[in-house]
């Protein structure tokens, strides 16, 4: 696989000063944003919210970053993230104003706009307890402040933080309580407990109110908060889950018969010579067709920025390919990805509409109508075996072994998941 810019930067510092060495003779290492800047800006090299995130180098010796102050970080053993469980239960549906025109149910492809969508629906307000107004957003100075933090190893450090930068994405006042809410347009395992806790901390000093760190995600068309506390203010790693719930956007409903008479109806297309999708959450193609419809973007830049490892941006965007939603061109010493313009059509279209035409574009491949048909048939799961005879049927591309037809056949039966558990 090969390296990121991160991965090749990050290795040059650790052996040009020692870091590895630092860490295990003091448990720490301290690094200025101007060493960093001789390989590559720190805003590019530092900002890890997530887990999978890290360069190879930290995630082999358990080690991650935390900003200190605008010029300064700190490597060590901490236990910076947290893992997210995505509980299945039944969303509560809202609805935006009738008099709004400017925030559009089909259109909420970023950050900003699905969190306008939330807080103007009424779901923030209705999630925190109280009525809220939008008070805070952007990038702000932290001041100082102290904490601990626990390392994978048992120990404990103090941290010291003087003006390091934060960022609130959205902050919500009300009668008694502030929420500052970190967002992100995708499903993901897990967080940076950094981008609730700094925030946590700034704020905690400079209003009275009881400040409600929110973590939120909008991704398959659901919105779901996560609110969290911390046991010891003064502890980075005493996050605790309080509350959770999932909205969704009042709309017409999906049922049983859309989803049967596309099945009916369908038009089959020839297998693609693309690589046959590995990608087993559809939840997450349609992620990666959402951020695409924002701009095309390299194959670095979706692995940095979100949720996606080296192999995950390959296989999935292999899989938004093979659909026939998004292709690949080269600019550069680099490979990007764009959606076709059928790709951004079908991410345009009305909920009900969108989820449809992307069930017919899973369907129209063969294999996938027929694993769809035998789990119909059958009312249950349909075993791998079944999957791998149906796919020695049909010519797809680039599957010789019985392995990668293992491994192929998992994807089948996670999309197909997908299109039954479709209905509500």
């Amino acid at each position: 696989m090969v390296k990121t810019k991160n991965d090749a930067a990050w290795e040059q510092l650790f052996d040009k000063y020692r870091i590895l060495q630092h860490i295990e003779q003091n448990g720490f290492y301290e690094i200025t944003a101007d060493a960093i800047r001789q390989y590559r800006e720190p805003r590019l090299m530092c900002k890890f919210d997530h887990k999978n995130h890290l360069p190879d180098i930290f995630a082999n010796h358990q080690l991650s970053i935390l900003p200190i102050s605008r010029s300064a970080y700190v490597i060590g053993h901490f236990s910076t993230f947290a893992e997210v469980t995505y509980k299945k239960m039944k969303p509560q549906a809202m609805n935006i104003p009738h008099d709004i025109e400017t925030i559009k149910a089909d259109d909420l492809y970023s950050e900003s706009a699905v969190l306008h969508f939330a807080y103007h629906s009424g779901m923030i307000d209705d999630f925190l307890g109280e009525e809220t107004r939008h008070t805070v957003s952007g990038r702000m100075g932290a001041g100082k402040f102290a904490y601990d933090i626990a390392s994978h190893r048992g120990h404990r450090k103090h941290i010291y933080v003087n003006g390091a930068q934060i960022e609130v994405d959205g902050g919500y006042e009300g009668k008694t309580r502030f929420a500052i809410i970190e967002a992100k347009k995708e499903t993901v395992k897990d967080f940076n407990v950094r981008q609730l806790f700094y925030p946590f901390k700034v704020w905690k000093k400079r209003i009275t109110k009881e400040v409600v760190p929110i973590f939120f995600t909008h991704s398959n068309d659901i919105f779901r908060f996560f609110m969290y506390t911390f046991m010891d203010e003064n502890v980075f790693n005493s996050y605790h889950l309080v509350k959770q719930k999932d909205y969704v956007i009042s709309h017409q409903k999906i049922t049983v018969a859309d989803i049967v008479n596309v099945a009916k109806s369908i038009r089959f297309v020839p297998e693609p010579r693309v690589p046959f999708p590995q990608a087993d959450s559809f939840a997450r193609v349609i992620d990666l067709l959402g951020l695409l419809y924002q701009g095309d973007m390299s194959k670095n830049e979706i692995t940095e920025n979100y949720n996606f490892d080296k192999r995950q941006t390959d296989y999935y965007s292999n899989a938004c390919i093979y659909l026939g939603l998004a292709q690949k061109y080269s600019e550069g010493d680099e490979m990007k990805i764009a959606l076709t313009d059928e790709g951004r059509r079908v991410m345009a279209l009305p909920y009900r509409e969108k989820y449809v035409t992307l069930v017919e574009k899973i369907l129209e491949h063969r294999v996938f109508h027929d694993v769809y048909n035998e789990y119909m048939r059958n009312g249950q799961d349909v075993s791998k075996d079944f999957v791998v005879e149906r796919m020695k049927q049909h010519d797809l591309y680039g599957i010789a072994s019985e392995s990668t037809f293992q491994r192929r056949a998992s994807t089948i039966i996670g999309w197909v998941k997908w299109i039954t558990d479709l209905p509500e």
